[in-house]
C-alpha cells in the first residue's frame, strides 16, 4: 500500500471521490448531494489550502482522504477505503497521514464531522484518540462530530 499527496483533479484521486459519493448516496438515508454539504472544493484540498492523499494497492487507487487548512483548525474530509480494501489499515494509514500534514502546517487541532450510518468510521476516529465533541458546523448530513487535539503535552 502506497500513499502520496496527489492533486484532487486527478484520475486517481476522481476515482475514489466519484465512489466516495456513490457509496454516500447509497448509505445516507435521505442519499447524498456533495453540493449541499460544507465544501472540499479541489482548490480547497490543494497546497497550500489542503492536502488530498490518496491510497493505492498494486497501482490501483483504494482510497483517500483529505486536509482543508484553517488558520486555527483543519477539518478532515473526504475519507473513504473501497470495501475490497475494507479491514487492512488503510483508512487509519490514511488518517495518521493527514494528522501528520497538519502537524507540520503547526495546526493546533483536526476537525471532522461524520453521518450515523457510517459506524466503521466513527469506530476508526474514536480509536484513532478523536473525541465527540458539540455540533461546530451546519453541516446537513452530519450526526457526530470529533476533535482532535495535535499540540504535544
Amino acid at each position: 500500500m502506497h500513499l502520496a499527496v496527489v492533486s484532487p483533479r486527478g484520475k486517481a484521486a476522481r476515482f475514489c471521490l466519484e465512489r466516495y459519493y456513490a457509496e454516500l448516496a447509497r448509505r445516507f438515508e435521505a442519499g447524498f448531494d456533495p453540493a449541499r454539504g460544507i465544501s472540499a472544493d479541489p482548490e480547497e484540498l490543494t497546497p497550500p489550502r489542503g492536502y488530498f492523499v490518496l491510497a493505492t494497492l498494486h497501482d490501483e487507487p483504494v482510497g483517500c482522504g483529505a486536509l482543508k487548512c484553517h488558520r486555527a483548525f483543519g477539518e478532515v474530509k473526504r475519507m473513504w477505503v473501497a470495501p475490497a480494501a475494507r479491514g487492512m489499515g488503510i483508512g487509519k494509514r490514511i488518517l495518521a497521514r493527514i494528522e501528520a500534514l497538519a502537524r507540520r502546517r503547526r495546526i493546533p487541532v483536526l476537525r471532522l464531522e461524520t453521518n450515523k450510518s457510517l459506524k466503521e468510521a466513527q469506530a476508526l476516529y474514536r480509536a484513532s484518540g478523536y473525541r465527540e465533541v458539540p455540533a461546530f458546523n451546519e453541516e446537513p448530513y452530519a450526526h457526530h462530530w470529533f476533535e482532535k487535539s495535535l499540540r504535544t503535552s
